[in-house]
């Protein structure tokens, strides 16, 4: 007479209950939370490293000093014109008219928790880049014929903090309102380039370091994520709505 094995059981099934939870894109603590921990946890790694090389003057600022000199060697009129235009449009004043403006739209369009996300993630992200800049009081580059002078602290970059609170917002709304990939992808990528093209126009100014851009984004990315995946979590907990 043949015995009946009774089915094994998996090992360690609360475990692996949860792990199927936290990446499952259903529920309200699935695998957007799980995504925006883990883009957190990378953006505020990256910028404690940036942090600590600037701090021990490291590596990193000898970079510094090269990017820096060199853009200042090869400055032209025409190109300083151009990176005056860009820097003064992403200054405190024009992201608080974009903000507005962006703020505004998502208001007519009925999306609240995409203007929850901008009115925290855009002021509570200046004034997190205001406080960093006192915490580490670094001086800005200086050269003999400036292009551009400020007396404020360095690092980071506000103008480039500001470009990727409000790039970021606009960008994982519109990834969120359009499921072609190719355009997320371009999304994307514009979204990058308008970010880096504020950085680099700070740089090449002689106002930020190339560690004040990097360290800015970093920074505002860990806030960004942390806004981004908290506004999702509340829509999620009151309407159980599917994810984007």
């Amino acid at each position: 007479m043949e015995r009946t094995h009774p089915m094994k059981q998996a090992p360690y099934p609360a475990l692996q209950k949860f792990v199927a939870e936290r990446l499952s894109p259903e529920g309200k603590l699935g695998l957007h939370l799980t995504v925006g921990v883990l883009l957190m946890l990378c953006a505020a790694w990256l910028f404690g490293s940036i942090a600590e090389e600037v701090v021990e003057a490291d590596a990193i600022t000898r970079l510094d000093l090269v990017v820096a000199n060199w853009l200042h060697a090869h400055a032209t009129v025409a190109v300083t014109q151009v990176m005056l235009v860009v820097t003064h449009l992403h200054s405190v004043l024009g992201m608080i008219v974009a903000g507005c403006l962006l703020g505004l739209y998502f208001y007519r369009k009925q999306a609240h928790y995409w203007l929850l996300t901008l009115a925290v993630a855009l002021p509570g992200g200046m004034l997190l880049n205001v406080l960093l800049k006192y915490t580490f009081q670094r001086t800005r580059p200086a050269f003999d014929n400036p292009l551009l002078t400020l007396t404020t602290y360095s690092f980071p970059s506000g103008h480039t903090a500001a470009a990727t609170l409000f790039y970021g917002t606009l960008a994982a709304y519109l990834i969120c309102s359009t499921r072609v990939w190719s355009a997320r992808t371009m999304i994307v990528l514009v979204a990058v380039l308008a970010v880096v093209l504020v950085g680099f126009s700070r740089m090449y100014l002689g106002v930020h370091f190339l560690s004040d851009v990097l360290a800015a984004v970093a920074a505002s990315s860990t806030w960004l994520v942390i806004c981004i995946t908290a506004s999702s979590t509340l829509r999620r907990h009151r309407t159980e709505a599917v994810p984007c």
